[in-house]
């Protein structure tokens, strides 16, 4: 994809800014490989060409493709079958893995002895687990964070135009069962706050029987807007469920996020709304500054 606009003022593509910092470090060539930006999308070009030519997929040669095509239109079979290749023939198309069969059990990540990530599937108890299971007593609600309909993660959050397909009073909708919603008083349309032991935010609520007893959903990418910034536990006014997640890795091999391991309690809110303030842009903050005439410092 052509460059749009190119970087404003002070800014730097993200090839230049780790070139610089791998430069600081003494390891600039071995990160650029003697390539600047337009010879690394040559090159992943020519990657894909020879990869094309193993599938017979025909891509032209990058500078046509930079100066003539806008984009490349492929021809696609009917219907793709996962790993078909595979199934018809095992030994000509293997899988990518050491015996290039589906395992399952790795020697490769038993071998790394890893006592929550073991060479096959096992049940390990949830740090914390609704309906039942730990911390349910005190936060009884499994709060989902899934994917938006209207954003790619907090990409266009700003949209005013988007978020008032949206929002529910100026909220991150949380969605939330009749069942639940009764039991604590909550109507559709209410300002809510949902919390646990790591942070608080307030949600719109938007009572729906898709969803099961026991069970919330905040869409992730909601923009973070505290209001006491700096502060853990700060009340996050717009509707961030990352504040309300578990900072721990999914385990010593994967390390990823575990954002769908969340407990949390709802309840309507009686305090004062402060405004939203995400989305009004940085503050600009200009320095005072005393004059001293360069005759009068001290060296």
């Amino acid at each position: 994809m052509k460059q749009v606009v190119p970087p404003q003022f002070e800014a730097r593509n993200d090839f230049d800014i780790f070139r610089e910092l791998c430069r600081r470090f003494n390891r600039e060539e071995a990160f650029t490989e003697g390539l600047d930006e337009m010879g690394w999308l040559k090159r992943i070009w020519q990657e894909g060409v020879q990869q094309g030519k193993g599938r017979g997929v025909h891509l032209p040669a990058f500078d046509d493709f930079w100066n003539n095509k806008e984009y490349v239109e492929f021809d696609h079979p009917q219907m793709f079958v996962r790993h078909q290749a595979f199934r018809e023939d095992p030994d000509l198309e293997p899988l990518g893995t050491p015996s290039g069969l589906i395992e399952i059990y790795s020697k490769t990540i038993a071998d790394m002895n890893y006592d929550d990530c073991q060479g096959h599937p096992m049940w390990f108890e949830k740090i914390e687990r609704s309906h039942g299971g730990p911390g349910s007593q005190k936060y009884p609600l499994h709060l989902q964070s899934v994917h938006p309909d209207f954003r790619l993660h907090s990409q266009l959050c700003e949209s005013e135009t988007l978020r008032q397909q949206y929002t529910v009073a100026g909220k991150e909708p949380v969605f939330i069962n009749p069942q639940d919603a009764s039991a604590r008083g909550i109507r559709n349309g209410d300002v809510v706050r949902v919390f646990n032991a790591r942070g608080q935010v307030l949600a719109g609520a938007v009572v729906s029987d898709r969803y099961a007893p026991g069970v919330a959903r905040i869409h992730e990418g909601a923009w973070y807007d505290p209001d006491k910034g700096g502060e853990p536990g700060a009340l996050c006014k717009y509707g961030n469920p990352n504040v309300l997640t578990i900072d721990i890795g999914t385990s010593q091999l994967a390390q990823a996020t575990s954002a769908h391991t969340t407990l949390v309690e709802i309840e309507k809110y009686n305090g004062a709304v402060e405004q939203v303030t995400a989305f009004n842009g940085p503050v600009e903050i200009v320095a005072q500054c005393e004059y001293v005439p360069a005759s009068q410092v001290k060296s």
